[in-house]
């Protein structure tokens, strides 16, 4: 009798055993959000350390495993600048397909535009391992990757191959963007971002050129006035020279962590050069005294939810410094669609997020879009663009 309810006892345990691995397969496949950012995500983070983790989501994505997306855009949703029409304003943002191999996963995953890089002329390793740590009671992370790349030729090489599928993706509203850095060893900034221009615009619905990553000694300095001119004369003039009928966007990515005088100078350049826009913004070396994760204290540039705040005081003051004139990409701690909200209406046209992405795993795009969906409507806008800046709006006295 014993043997007998033992036995029982045991096909219960692989019956109940089986059926919860389907369930936990099913919430998987379906892209269950709740199950992804409370048990899936925090297991995967407790199995695999971060740049393993970062690795490993980059080979899957790019085989198209991702979970099932039955959203649908809405036409709120829509967005048009830069002389492109984006499906919907929320982003993949450049750090996370470093070499260009995951794009169309990311796209299935929801993502109205994808930025790969930052890519550099000649493929470098990057900063010595460990160099990603995540701050999990914080949800950020901390990263000194230090511009790894597979380097101008490799990256053409697999985006090219591609050229004929983006172009239908570009079309229907999916553009792609690609992110320009200098290799650490270069001494001249002008001549790697040049070269970048060169090779990979004419593969790209846009370009950013990226002078603000903590990780590479000196980058931050050419946010300088005279630097920051020169560098960008030198690039505008090579985009011109592109044998394409339909010039590419270019955009500079900047720091949260700039004095004001360096903000006012970035605007007086961008608007005096008449480049299309910005990209706000980077990660931050500054240390917010909410972090409580032990390992706040590693060097390098700190994302997600604790930069949340200052990114989109920066978009604020950018939006006003170039009085809206210059489209403005919303970076920083975007993991919900108040979040996003927060960004569009302090001026930001476009929204991108990475952090977020390795907390609450790819179902976070459609919370996203869903809850923007829903907020544009209680707040009586009837598209994305009639929100951008509206909380400047608001202050002078205007509508919403």
């Amino acid at each position: 009798m014993a043997g007998q309810l033992k036995k029982q006892l045991k096909d219960a345990v692989k019956v109940i055993g089986s059926g919860s691995l389907l369930f936990a397969s099913y919430l998987t496949v379906v892209g269950d959000e709740r199950f992804y950012a409370n048990q899936l995500m925090p297991l995967l983070q407790r199995i695999a350390g971060a740049e393993t983790a970062h690795l490993l989501a980059v080979k899957m994505i790019g085989w198209g495993l991702v979970p099932l997306n039955r959203y649908q855009d809405p036409a709120s949703l829509e967005v048009n600048v830069l002389g492109l029409k984006f499906r919907n304003p929320v982003g993949m943002a450049a750090g996370f397909d470093k070499h260009g191999e995951a794009v169309d996963g990311l796209y299935k995953m929801g993502f109205g535009f994808v930025e790969v890089g930052t890519i550099t002329p000649k493929p470098q390793e990057g900063n010595p391992k460990p160099r990603v740590f995540r701050l999990s009671a914080d949800h950020a992370v901390i990263n000194r990757y230090g511009f790894n790349s597979c380097g101008l030729v490799e990256a053409q090489q697999r985006l090219k191959a591609r050229e004929p599928a983006q172009q239908e993706k570009s079309k229907a509203g999916l553009p792609l963007g690609i992110n320009l850095g200098k290799n650490k060893l270069s001494q001249d900034a002008s001549v790697d971002y040049s070269e970048g221009m060169r090779v990979l615009g004419p593969l790209a619905d846009y370009l950013v050129v990226n002078v603000s990553s903590p990780n590479t000694p000196g980058l931050r300095d050419l946010q300088g006035k005279a630097e920051l001119r020169q560098l960008l004369l030198a690039v505008l003039k090579e985009r011109d020279a592109l044998p394409r009928e339909r010039k590419p966007p270019v955009l500079v990515k900047i720091a949260p962590d700039l004095t004001t005088q360096d903000r006012q100078d970035i605007a007086d350049i961008v608007t005096e050069l008449g480049v299309d826009g910005l990209m706000v913004s980077n990660t931050t070396v500054s240390r917010p005294e909410m972090l409580r994760d032990p390992q706040k204290s590693e060097v390098g540039g700190l994302s997600g939810q604790p930069m949340k705040d200052l990114s989109t005081s920066v978009v604020s003051d950018m939006y006003k410094l170039t009085r809206g004139k210059v489209t403005i990409v919303g970076i920083g701690g975007v993991a919900s669609g108040q979040d996003a909200m927060d960004k569009i209406r302090a001026g930001a046209s476009l929204v991108q997020l990475y952090t977020a992405l390795t907390y609450q795993g790819p179902p976070v795009v459609t919370k996203i879009k869903r809850e923007l969906e829903q907020l544009l409507k209680e707040q009586g806008f009837s598209c994305v663009s009639e929100a951008v800046g509206a909380d400047h709006r608001a202050a002078e006295g205007g509508a919403h």
